[in-house]
């Protein structure tokens, strides 16, 4: 079932995100319309483990972890929160799983997929391109794949997500109303990446 969204926050800068990506050395676009699912739980309940065999990954339980299985992210928030992030129209299903294996115990699943959209920048270049505007230390001994961090980038509050290392590639989560100036931004950062 297809989610009821309309158009995606950076549709009107998809061409401009295009054309920063020209040359290959950073390549910039939206991944518009995933399934965004938060979860609150003690991770130390029975609930936490029933959830983990549900999903067919367990939470991670370690700051800046990301778990994965084919069509399923898991990223660390916070000693007791996490995102859930899959493909468009999984919403109803991400819920259900996670409210059944919730049972009776204490928590919250709450559908956010509607709050951030999500800025992929890779390319070899990436890692200095978000450097310009990140405190992070981005090397892949520090921040390899599947890392993540609640950060700041250019002054806006993102969830910064490593998802490769060859070529380097992330996945920047930030709220819709902050996804125009970041990808402006992005895109002016990477100028001096294109050719004269």
């Amino acid at each position: 079932m297809a989610e009821p969204y309309g158009e995606s926050p950076l549709a009107a800068r998809a061409e401009a995100l295009a054309d920063a990506s020209a040359l290959g050395a950073v390549r910039l676009s939206e991944v518009a319309f995933t399934t965004q699912v938060t979860l609150r739980v003690d991770p130390k309940s029975p609930a936490a483990e029933r959830i983990g065999t549900a999903l067919g990954v367990m939470l991670p339980n370690q700051a800046g972890q990301v778990a994965r299985t084919e069509r399923l992210m898991v990223a660390w928030l916070g000693p007791d929160e996490w995102l859930l992030v899959a493909p468009e129209g999984e919403t109803e299903q991400i819920e259900t799983t996670l409210t059944d294996a919730l049972g009776e115990e204490h928590g919250a699943v709450v559908d956010v997929s509607a709050h951030r959209t999500i800025l992929q920048v890779s390319g070899p270049k990436a890692p200095e391109l978000l450097a310009k505007g990140c405190a992070l230390d981005l090397h892949r001994r520090s921040f390899g794949p599947d890392s993540c961090a609640q950060t700041l980038l250019a002054r806006a509050g993102v969830l910064l997500l490593s998802r490769d290392v060859e070529p380097p590639s992330y996945w920047i989560f930030v709220r819709a109303s902050f996804a125009r100036y970041l990808a402006d931004w992005l895109c002016d950062a990477a100028a001096e990446y294109r050719e004269p």
